[in-house]
């Protein structure tokens, strides 16, 4: 055999053993496998760790409860709205979207050094103790709130009702630290609560957005146009220190209010994306609406204030909204437990994500604290030409009498005018929508 016949013979052989690796190789399998070794030597880490916890610890603990524990810190590790919740938690979340749960009344979200209130819910022992969105709680009891998940936060400040718990706030706003004692109670949220700011104009106010949310705010939209004799001249939505709730109310009630155009879009990393749009039929036929919003109005307010801003159907008024931008997913569990993952962003109709910046208001108004003058302070402010002996007729006939206007019907609730000498943002919102019917009665 000639030098130049092996080499030939030499080079088929290599050839032929390069194809039959080739042909025998497979990329994806690779990976496969290769991501197979990844996650055996993972998990035989987390194995490791277990194991070492299990016997070497100060304190005995099951298996369960360092299941569990992982389950919570790779959770919550994610993002502050992903959690795992064990049977009694997941219990409780479905107490609070029913509209009935023991507690003090708060949204609450992670924050850095502790539990962030997200808002104190209208009528509950955490509003009329004074907590406020924005307030972080650094302490419950004597246990570090930056040391535990939000779903243990919840667990430890419920309990029974007429029972005290102490818990140590931050607030920044006003740079001070301080305790308060308040008193747990049976929390009943009624989530649409309405009254009449003026003859003709609606209060709608959707303090949570629960199960049959949006019947019962068209329920009591058409009560108050009864009561205000078949005309509505505008309305406020208010939707201040409204942490949320269910998507599908939110697409809900942003559709009473629009004839046409986009709700909200919702887009994830995997399945499919979705789009929600308004169907005709707007409940106040047109009439002004102002939509109020603060820093406690979250996730499901800020898709309907964003909703109605995009559509220029209304004016918002207030402060900037939290910045929840994201969805989230109850995945349940076989044991009876369940977890929560953030599985999407969500955007307004023009393709506006608010992930942590939020909808900022159309006008801007401040929360102020006021003071009413009244007449014993300022006698001059109750007198009036027609106050003074011999004035002058005006020629114009019969004007109307004190009793003869407040005789018009759909008069507001004693509560409300109460409520319209202190707060500054419905007070600026009931004179936006008197102005723009007198403009719509001059056009």
């Amino acid at each position: 055999m000639t030098l130049k016949t092996t080499r030939i013979i030499v080079t088929l052989g290599t050839c032929a053993a390069l194809t039959m690796a080739w042909l025998t190789w497979s990329p994806q399998a690779s990976i496969t496998q290769a991501n197979a070794a990844t996650d055996y030597a993972e998990m035989k880490k987390f194995s490791d760790v277990m194991n070492a916890v299990r016997k070497y610890y100060v304190e005995e603990k099951t298996d369960t409860e360092l299941l569990e524990g992982a389950l919570k810190g790779m959770l919550s590790n994610l993002d502050p709205h992903s959690t795992y919740m064990n049977k009694e938690s997941f219990g409780k979340m479905m107490e609070d979207t029913s509209g009935e749960f023991g507690g003090l009344g708060i949204e609450i979200s992670k924050a850095d050094g502790g539990i962030k209130v997200v808002s104190p819910i209208e009528d509950t022992p955490a509003e009329r103790a004074g907590l406020t969105s924005g307030d972080l709680i650094i302490k419950i009891k004597d246990v570090l709130a930056r040391d535990i998940s939000v779903t243990e936060a919840v667990k430890m400040m419920r309990g029974k009702p007429g029972t005290n718990i102490d818990i140590t706030v931050f607030r920044e706003s006003e740079g001070r630290t301080f305790s308060v004692n308040i008193k747990r109670a049976i929390i009943q949220v009624a989530s649409v609560k309405t009254d009449i700011l003026a003859p003709g104009y609606a209060y709608l106010r959707v303090t949570q957005f629960q199960e049959h949310s949006s019947e019962q705010l068209k329920e009591k939209l058409a009560e108050i146009r009864k009561q205000s004799g078949g005309k509505i001249y505008g309305a406020v939505l208010d939707l201040r220190n409204n942490p949320g709730g269910l998507l599908d109310q939110a697409i809900e009630i942003s559709d009473l209010f629009l004839d046409e155009g986009g709700i909200v879009s919702t887009k994830s990393r995997v399945g499919s994306n979705t789009q929600s749009n308004a169907s005709k039929g707007d409940e106040l036929l047109g009439a002004p609406l102002i939509v109020l919003i603060n820093g406690g109005s979250a996730s499901a307010s800020e898709i309907v204030a964003g909703a109605l801003q995009d559509n220029k159907r209304a004016v918002l008024m207030g402060t900037r909204s939290f910045g929840k931008g994201s969805v989230q997913r109850i995945i349940p569990l076989s044991d009876g437990s369940a977890f929560k993952l953030t599985t999407a962003l969500y955007y307004t109709p023009s393709g506006r994500s608010i992930q942590a910046t939020g909808i900022d208001p159309d006008v801007e108004v401040k929360a102020v604290r006021v003071k009413v003058e009244t007449d014993k302070d300022n006698p001059a402010i109750s007198m009036h030409e027609a106050d003074m002996k011999g004035h002058l007729a005006n020629g114009n006939g019969k004007s109307k009498t004190k009793k003869e206007e407040e005789a018009l019907p759909g008069q507001p609730s004693e509560q409300m005018i109460e409520r319209l000498t202190k707060d500054v943002q419905l007070q600026r919102a009931l004179d936006l929508l008197q102005g723009l019917h007198v403009l719509q009665n001059i056009s």
